[in-house]
């Protein structure tokens, strides 16, 4: 059983304020998920992701907490998956601080949980997102494909 969740973000073409969005995911089942538009812009796509990554490693910590309530032990690392090469790379690179003061309370939070094995930040190509159809217009395909990953179904879809 997998404790997983996936983070991302999207810019608006309109006013370039990011939607950060997260999905947490156990044994493969849907358990939460969250989109939200960012009240100020951003100064980076690695500030945003890491405004994700942080989110959605509370939500992480969140359910191990319910399931230690539930006397359900949980000694894997839970899985961060991000698409987000930069970020990723910061998270483990101390020497990069110079270039990330401006999200330095995220990063620093991200690094003390990696550093615990606690998570694991695994990266996940774009395609492969599933926050993706929580955070921009996708393709009907990769809606439908990602729809499918969640073992979701289209109620409305005639049969």
């Amino acid at each position: 059983m997998n404790l997983e969740c996936y983070a991302d973000y999207a810019s608006a073409l309109t006013d370039k304020r990011s939607t950060s969005g997260y999905c947490t995911l156990l044994g493969g089942n849907l358990v939460t998920w969250r989109s939200k538009k960012q009240s100020v812009m951003s100064r980076s796509s690695v500030e945003v992701e890491f405004r994700s990554m942080a989110l959605g490693i509370y939500k992480l910590l969140w359910m191990k907490i319910i399931l230690e309530e539930l006397r359900i032990k949980w000694d894997v690392s839970m899985k961060l998956y991000c698409d987000n090469k930069s970020a990723i790379a910061i998270t483990h690179n101390l020497v990069q601080h110079d270039r990330t003061k401006h999200v330095d309370i995220d990063k620093h939070f991200i690094e003390e949980k990696l550093e615990g094995g606690l998570i694991c930040t695994p990266y996940v190509p774009t395609e492969e997102q599933l926050v993706d159809i929580l955070t921009k217009g996708v393709h009907n395909s990769v809606f439908k494909n990602t729809l499918d990953k969640l073992g979701m179904k289209d109620l409305f879809h005639p049969a």
